[in-house]
């Protein structure tokens, strides 16, 4: 029958459960965005463990791995457990409801509506909580295998007698369980009030008893734990005492016990632990007494009694008999903390010398002999010249050095010479055009180390390079030069597959390459690319072409990345620097091993005590672990990483550090020994300068061993700022190889300044042997200048650089048109009782904007010299010439000289030829410039045939070679191509 009603007539929509085509769809896409994120997942793990069995350090992934996953499971299921049983045991002495109040008939809607899914709430309660403990138990995995796996340090604190071990080892665990335990305790004690008032044991508002006898002797139990465990924590306190950190106006961030501590809140924290102990029991006895009377008055004792005995007492301890006589109190403490810090961070063994500051000598020309023997002072400052090396030898823009070069040695023809040293990275930047192949597949790598002479620059302010050119060749012999892991390379790249990779361009165009290296993940494997394909959120990988067989996928590819992710219980130092060893090319890392737990040892942020102008100015010097707190630290561990192949090596270098045997402990045969380190890499290992930093900081301060001097505070050094440059932070050191007064020859050292405390002039200077193979490395020297006279500082030295009239005048004549003065490393070298400064002064002028040695400031005394080169300066400032400075050779600072007019004649013609090339060049006039290189092509021909002819004729005696002011050769002239 048709529906009469005039409604429509149309076909009834039916709104309910949708379709089962829609119900199909909808479960596929959840199943498939499960499936997505558990492969997400999956693809995080497993390309993780594909990289730890790369580099061969798959025990640190699954040690590490495996005591996560046990201490997940472990505390999450104690915290569930604790949390569930007591819910369970709150529900089960509920009592039975009879004459209902209005505030049981409010909550019975609540009973009634959890009571089918109470099973599952319980479930879903202790599941949580029970996966945030786990996860945060996790996070504990460096403190639980630090406990398990600890070594004496067979040293003894000097309050309680225990092995530092116990500070450094035991006590961060026992920490951490007793925090779990009050987490547990809390919980447990919140979620069984909530159950038992919820189903009637416990009442607010109802007449009559608040709790029935079960809540009562339930919650009174965890009231006790909760109170035995107050107990634990104030015993522990006791421990703590030796380590906490406290203001005191001898130092920042001290640790230890002072007079206070020792003798006023030491037995508060022991009368409060019996306390407790008596309280706790209280609150168990409530399982037969049947009222919380006593252990609620025993508690209300324990608060009275912390804050008078724990808070009220030490502070009239302190005003009454500590500030009265604060020195004579304090002293027996302060020596425990001045032993225990120089012990913790290696100062210990300083030797403090006390030196005049003026010059003993009157013969100005023995002085001027004694600078050649007691320093190679380096004028070259790899802080600056970066882009003097990337116009010069950068060749091509897909290459770049990075912003601080680095100093190192290396012996030609039996002499050691100091090296400032970088290598060609990888300039993604740089590359004609980018896309996803020329990123990845085609530009992979860099090319070759370029070096040069520390202590020389040629006569037009450029760098001597015993290293240059591409492929490199020099002084360095024969090595492998392609760079696929360094500084720079801060991206992924596909090698070794069908992909060809671009190695170097020359004269003759690109030549290819095909990584041969054994090194990154096979992506041969399907799932291998599908998981790199997820886990880089780069769909390409996984069906490009241009990846085959042999294709092999290289990232966390710095120095730092690498050694950081196979030792994640090392700290890195800011600054890996490259060394060519035994014909490779290998980055060296210095690490440490460091603690907070040292007793009586003061406390040390590195991020601050690391930072310096360099690491302020440039973003590629890092500080170490910003916010990292320590007060112990040890240089323990020396890493190595291939340039080519990214293999890591650990050695052992501090045999004897207890928290690196600890470590070896916990992950065996992840450090080499010290003996496997070849006498070729022994020769590249220096002192590092991060440490270096750290220490400096500390002995401002506890270069003292009086503790009467270091309470007055009377002998407080700082670290100046760096009178180079507008930063406002602290000069960083130096390396620089020179003789201490008590050394018989020069050694390579890392060196700094003092200053007294908001004062310019000059304290004391501070050096530590940094040669690894010698017998003295790591020996720290301070020579400390008297208080009663004023010995000129960094500060002071440059002001007086910059207000002598005809310096400033000379300044000013540098700074013409567009350029710009940029001083060096200001070195302080000991000479005789007094102190040389040595800085050099780069210009930046023209179109080239690259800086070039132009004059060098030498000062000695109240002589001051600013001049074209070094030796000039200093024959200035003695008044005398050196009898010992050998003849200069090809690029040293002193231009060749001839006695024959005609070499001089061509000489000068190259000169001009060299001047009007570097105009055009300025210019822009290509046309010009390449007239002038040809006639400096002709000039320097002409003078290599007189010069040859001239030889010939004084028998072949001189052998000078002739250059024209030091200009460069045609053929390295050129720019980037």
């Amino acid at each position: 029958m048709p529906d009469r009603g005039g409604g429509p007539t149309g076909p009834r929509i039916r709104v309910g459960r949708p379709s089962r085509r829609v119900r199909t769809l909808l479960m596929t896409l959840g199943v498939l965005a499960v499936l997505g994120m558990a492969f997400t997942m999956f693809a995080g793990f497993w390309t993780d463990w594909l990289w730890y069995r790369s580099v061969h350090y798959s025990s640190v992934f699954t040690t590490t791995l495996w005591t996560k996953i046990g201490l997940f499971f472990v505390f999450g299921l104690l915290m569930a457990l604790a949390v569930g049983f007591n819910i369970w045991l709150a529900h089960r002495l509920r009592p039975p409801l009879s004459a209902m109040s209005m505030e049981q008939q409010s909550l019975d809607r609540y009973r009634m509506g959890i009571a089918p899914y109470k099973r599952w709430l319980l479930l879903g309660i202790t599941a949580l909580v029970g996966l945030i403990a786990g996860a945060s138990a996790s996070s504990q995995w460096r403190t639980w295998l630090m406990w398990v796996n600890g070594v004496p340090f067979h040293q003894k604190d000097p309050q309680f007698h225990l092995d530092v071990s116990f500070y450094a080892f035991d006590l961060p665990w026992y920490r951490f369980l007793l925090g779990f335990g009050f987490a547990a305790t809390i919980l447990a004690l919140i979620a069984a009030a909530l159950t038992h008032y919820l189903y009637g044991g416990l009442r607010i508002t109802s007449p009559g008893a608040r709790a029935t006898a079960a809540a009562t002797g339930h919650l009174s139990v965890l009231l006790g734990v909760f109170v035995a465990l107050k107990a634990v924590a104030y015993w522990l306190d006791r421990y703590g005492l030796a380590v906490k950190s406290s203001d005191f106006k001898a130092t920042d961030n001290w640790t230890g016990l002072r007079y206070v501590d020792a003798n006023a809140y030491l037995p508060a924290k022991t009368i409060l632990f019996c306390i407790a102990v008596i309280c706790a029991l209280l609150f168990f006895a409530t399982l037969w007494r049947r009222t919380w009377q006593l252990p609620v008055i025993g508690f209300g004792l324990m608060v009275l009694s912390a804050i008078l005995i724990g808070g009220l007492y030490p502070a009239i301890v302190q005003k009454f008999q500590v500030q009265p006589n604060e020195q004579a109190k304090e002293a027996p403490y302060v020596q425990k903390n001045l032993k225990a810090t120089r012990e913790a961070y290696g100062i210990d063994g300083t030797k403090v010398s006390d030196y005049s500051g003026t010059s003993k000598t009157d013969d100005k020309a023995t002085l001027r002999d004694d600078v050649d023997s007691t320093a190679s002072i380096r004028i070259l400052d790899p802080n600056i010249v970066s882009p003097t090396f990337q116009q010069l030898q950068q060749i091509r823009n897909y290459y770049a050095f990075p912003t601080n070069l680095d100093v190192d040695r290396y012996t030609k023809d039996g002499k050691v010479q100091d090296t400032v040293i970088g290598l060609r990275e990888l300039n993604l930047n740089g590359i004609p055009k980018n896309n996803w192949i020329n990123d990845h597949f085609r530009y992979t790598h860099g090319y070759g180390v370029v070096a040069a002479k520390g202590t020389a620059a040629d006569p037009n302010g450029q760098p001597v390079f015993t290293e240059s050119d591409l492929p490199s060749r020099g002084d360095l012999g024969t090595y492998e030069q392609q760079v696929y892991y360094g500084e720079k390379t801060t991206t992924y790249s596909i090698v070794g597959g069908p992909q060809k990779e671009i190695d170097y361009s020359d004269d003759s165009g690109e030549k290819t390459t095909s990584y041969k290296g054994k090194s990154g993940v096979n992506l041969a494997n399907p799932i291998n690319r599908a998981a790199y394909a997820v886990a880089f959120s780069e769909p390409q990988i996984l069906y490009s072409g241009a990846i085959g067989e042999g294709s092999r996928i290289l990232y966390n590819r710095t120095p730092k990345e690498r050694v950081e992710a196979v030792a994640p219980w090392l700290t890195i130092d800011g600054d890996a620097y490259p060394a060519v060893v035994d014909g490779r090319i290998q980055w060296i890392v210095d690490a440490y091993t460091t603690t907070n737990g040292y007793p009586y040892a003061s406390r040390t942020t590195l991020g601050d005590t690391t930072a310096d102008s360099l690491t302020a100015t440039n973003n590629s010097r890092a500080v170490v672990a910003q916010q990292n707190q320590v007060n112990y630290i040890r240089n323990s561990v020396k890493a190595t990483v291939d340039a080519y192949t990214g293999q890591v090596k650990l050695y052992q270098w501090d045999t004897q550090d207890p928290v690196l045997k600890t470590w070896m402990k916990a992950f065996p045969g992840t450090v080499e020994s010290k003996s496997a380190i070849s006498k070729s890499l022994l020769a590249h290992l220096r002192y590092p300068q991060d440490l270096f930093k750290v220490q400096r900081e500390l002995l401002t301060r506890y270069h003292v061993t009086n503790p009467t001097t270091f309470l007055t505070g009377s002998e407080v050094w700082q670290v100046p700022d760096d009178p180079t440059n507008k930063s406002g932070n602290a000069v960083p050191p130096y390396y620089l190889s020179m003789k201490m007064p008590d050394q018989a020859s020069q050694a390579f050292s890392l060196t700094t300044t003092f200053t007294p405390n908001g004062r310019d002039n000059l304290s004391a200077f501070m050096s530590v042997d940094a040669q690894a193979d010698s017998s003295d490395y790591g020996r720290i020297r301070i020579l400390k200048l008297p208080t009663s006279t004023t010995v000129d500082g960094p500060k002071q030295v440059q002001s007086q650089f910059n207000s002598e009239q005809d310096i400033a005048e000379s300044i000013k004549l540098l700074k013409g048109g567009d350029s710009d003065i940029e001083y060096g490393n200001l070195l302080t070298v000991p000479l005789d009782g007094g102190l040389l400064y040595v800085e050099p002064v780069y210009v930046r002028g023209g179109g080239l904007k690259y800086p070039l040695l132009r004059k060098v400031l030498v000062s000695y005394g109240d002589k001051t010299a600013f001049e074209d080169t070094l030796d000039q300066a200093l024959n200035k400032v003695f008044g005398a010439e050196s009898s010992t400075t050998p003849p200069p050779d090809k690029g040293t600072t002193t231009p060749p000289t001839s006695n024959n007019p005609t070499v001089q004649q061509a000489l000068d013609d190259a000169q001009k030829a060299f001047d009007a090339g570097q105009t055009a060049l300025k210019k822009g006039d290509w046309k010009a410039y390449g007239e002038a290189q040809k006639d400096l092509e002709d000039a320097l021909k002409r003078a290599e045939e007189a010069q040859a002819k001239a030889d010939k004729t004084a028998g072949g005696k001189n052998t000078a070679s002739p250059s024209p002011s030091g200009s460069p050769s045609p053929s390295g002239s050129s720019g980037s191509g």
